[in-house]
C-alpha cells in the first residue's frame, strides 16, 4: 500500500511539473519564499491586529489564535514528524529552472512545514473570525500548492502538513478558553432596582485599570449619563477601599446600586463592599482580563446598561479565605490580616509567581508576551512549596481553588457556567518525580484528570493546616504572602449582581460533591 501511494504521489508531482500555470512561474516561487519561517503569517497577524477590521478585539483574538496554532504545528512538524519519516526531497529534473527556489531546503520532505503553518494559521484565525479566515484561505492554499509547483515537496507532503496544521488549530482551540460569551446558567435569577441610564448608580472607577487610553468617567458617561462616578487609583486618586466606602454610602442614600469599573482585583473588593452594605453590584468591564464580567456574559458597558435598565440580576457566591493564625500577615496591603474574599480564583504556588513576573514585564512588552515570559521563568526557576492538606504534608507546584465549578481540565481554567453552586473547584499539581513532564503530557492529551500528579475535587470547605513560610498566594489578581494556616469556604448566594438576560438562562444544576 505504501509503495502504491508513493507511486501515485510521484505521478501527481510529475503532472504538476509538466503543467504551466499562467503567471505561476513569477508569483508562486516568491509567495513560497515569503512564507519561510512563518514571516508571511506573522505579517498577516500584525496587519489584522493593527487594522482591527471586523472588530478590533475579534481581529486581535484571531491573530493570537492563528499565531499560537502556527507555533504548535511548526513544533510538531520539525521536532517530531520530519525526524520520524525522513523522506527525501523530489528530484528536480522535471521542474523548469525558472520555478525552482534559489536555495533548496535542507530538511527532509515529509511533511511540508509551509503547508502546516499555512493551514494552522488560517484555521486558527477562521475559528475566531470566519471572515478573516475566508480572506486568508486562498493565500494559504496558494502557499501549499507553491511547494509542489517549485519542486520542493510531493503532493502527499503538502496534504499531510495541512492535516497537521488543521489539527494543531483545533488543539489550540481546545486548550484556550472560548471567545464566545454567554450569560451563565446561574441557579437563581432575581429582580434588582431598575436604574435607567444609571440613575441611582454610583460607580467606582479605577483609573489605573485597563488599556483603552480613555478616561473611565468619559467611557461610563457615554453609556450611563445619569450615573455618579468616583475615581480611585492613578496619580492623586483616593485608595480603592476609601472610594468604595464613599460610593456605597452614597448608593445607600439614593436607594440604588454600587458599580465598579476596573480589573478583577477592584471587582473583588467591590463585591465584598456591596455584600457588607446589602447593595446590588453592577460590573462594568474596565480591566485587562475581566474574568468575572465575562462569566456574567458582560463584554461591553452596553451589556451592563441593558441589565440596569431591565433590573435583571442574579445571585452569585463569594468565596472566602480565612487566616487561622493568631498573628496577622506581614505588612502587605494586598492581603488583609484576617483573610479576604474572592469572586474568581485563589491559588498558592506557581500562579502567584507567574502573576508577579507577568506584572513586571507587562508594561514593557504587553500582556501576552509577558505571560509567555512568566511561564518560561516559572518552569525554569520556581521551586515547589510545602503545605499540609487534610492532615498530610505535600510538596506542590500549584494549589488552585475556583469560586464555583470551572469548565475544562486545566490547572487554572478560566470559564464558568454556574456562579451559585456553593462549591469550591480545587486542583492540585503535586511535585512528584517528572511532575512537570507528566502534567504537560496530561494537558496535551486531554487526560490531565487521570494524571498521578494531578488531583481535583469539588468541596464546600477546605483546610490547609500548615503552609511553608515565604509562600505566596494570589486571589483575583492580587498577590501577597500567605499566612501559616488557611480555611477556604463559601458564602452561597451572598451577592446580587446585575446580569443581562438573566431570566433566559435558568438551568437547575446538581451540587453533589
Amino acid at each position: 500500500m505504501s509503495s502504491r501511494l508513493a507511486r501515485v504521489d510521484r505521478r501527481l508531482f510529475q503532472m504538476v511539473a509538466a503543467h504551466h500555470f499562467p503567471g505561476g512561474d513569477r508569483v508562486l516561487p516568491r509567495l513560497s519564499r515569503s512564507a519561510n519561517h512563518g514571516l508571511l503569517w506573522f505579517g498577516a497577524a500584525a496587519a489584522m491586529a493593527a487594522t482591527g477590521l471586523g472588530g478590533r478585539r475579534t481581529a486581535r483574538r484571531a491573530a493570537l489564535r492563528g499565531t499560537a496554532s502556527l507555533a504548535v504545528a511548526s513544533a510538531t512538524v520539525n521536532v517530531l514528524a520530519k525526524r520520524a519519516v525522513r523522506r527525501r526531497r523530489p528530484v528536480l529534473t522535471d521542474v523548469p529552472v525558472i520555478r525552482q527556489l534559489n536555495r533548496a531546503p535542507f530538511t527532509t520532505s515529509f511533511p511540508s512545514g509551509h503547508a502546516a503553518s499555512a493551514a494552522a494559521f488560517t484555521t486558527g484565525v477562521a475559528l475566531v473570525s470566519p471572515k478573516w479566515g475566508a480572506a486568508l484561505a486562498p493565500v494559504a492554499a496558494s502557499v501549499a500548492f507553491s511547494r509542489v509547483y517549485t519542486g520542493v515537496h510531493y503532493p502527499g507532503d503538502v496534504v499531510a502538513g495541512a492535516a497537521i496544521g488543521v489539527g494543531a488549530a483545533f488543539l489550540v482551540r481546545r486548550l484556550l478558553p472560548s471567545d464566545h460569551l454567554e450569560p451563565p446558567a446561574v441557579r437563581t435569577a432575581v429582580k434588582a432596582p431598575e436604574l435607567p441610564e444609571g440613575k441611582g448608580l454610583v460607580v467606582v472607577a479605577n483609573a489605573g485599570s485597563g488599556s483603552s487610553g480613555l478616561p473611565p468617567e468619559r467611557v461610563i458617561g457615554e453609556v450611563l449619563p445619569r450615573a455618579e462616578v468616583v475615581l480611585c487609583g492613578g496619580e492623586g486618586g483616593v485608595d480603592v477601599t476609601t472610594a468604595l466606602e464613599q460610593a456605597a454610602a452614597r448608593a445607600t442614600e439614593l436607594g440604588g446600586a454600587l458599580g465598579v469599573s476596573g480589573g478583577d482585583g477592584t471587582v473583588s473588593a467591590a463585591a465584598r463592599c456591596a455584600m457588607e452594605h446589602g447593595l446590588p453590584l453592577a460590573v462594568l468591564p474596565g480591566g485587562t482580563l475581566n474574568h468575572f464580567a465575562h462569566d456574567l456574559g458582560i463584554e461591553t458597558t452596553e451589556d451592563t446598561r441593558r441589565a440596569l435598565a431591565d433590573g435583571e440580576a442574579v445571585e452569585v457566591d463569594l468565596a472566602r479565605f480565612t487566616n487561622e493564625d493568631a498573628e496577622p500577615t506581614p505588612d502587605d496591603p494586598a492581603i488583609p490580616a484576617a483573610g479576604g474574599t474572592f469572586v474568581n480564583t485563589f491559588s498558592l504556588g506557581v500562579y502567584p509567581e507567574m502573576v508577579r513576573v507577568r506584572e513586571r514585564w507587562s508594561p514593557r512588552v504587553g500582556s501576552w508576551p509577558a505571560g509567555v515570559i512568566a511561564a518560561w521563568h516559572v518552569l525554569r526557576a520556581f521551586d515547589p512549596v510545602e503545605m499540609e492538606i487534610n492532615g498530610e504534608r505535600h510538596r506542590v507546584w500549584l494549589l488552585f481553588a475556583g469560586n464555583c465549578r470551572y469548565e475544562g481540565l486545566g490547572l487554572a481554567p478560566q470559564r464558568r457556567s454556574h456562579l451559585a453552586d456553593g462549591l469550591l473547584d480545587v486542583r492540585v499539581a503535586y511535585a512528584d518525580r517528572w511532575a512537570r513532564t507528566r502534567l504537560l503530557a496530561g494537558a496535551l492529551s486531554g487526560r490531565l484528570s487521570s494524571s498521578p500528579v494531578h488531583g481535583a475535587a469539588l468541596l464546600r470547605r477546605m483546610r490547609i493546616d500548615w503552609i511553608a513560610p515565604g509562600t505566596r498566594l494570589a486571589y483575583d489578581g492580587e498577590i501577597g504572602d500567605a499566612p501559616g494556616r488557611l480555611l477556604l469556604s463559601k458564602e452561597r448566594s451572598a451577592l446580587t449582581v446585575y446580569c443581562p438576560q438573566a431570566t433566559q438562562r435558568l438551568t437547575p444544576l446538581a451540587t453533589t460533591v
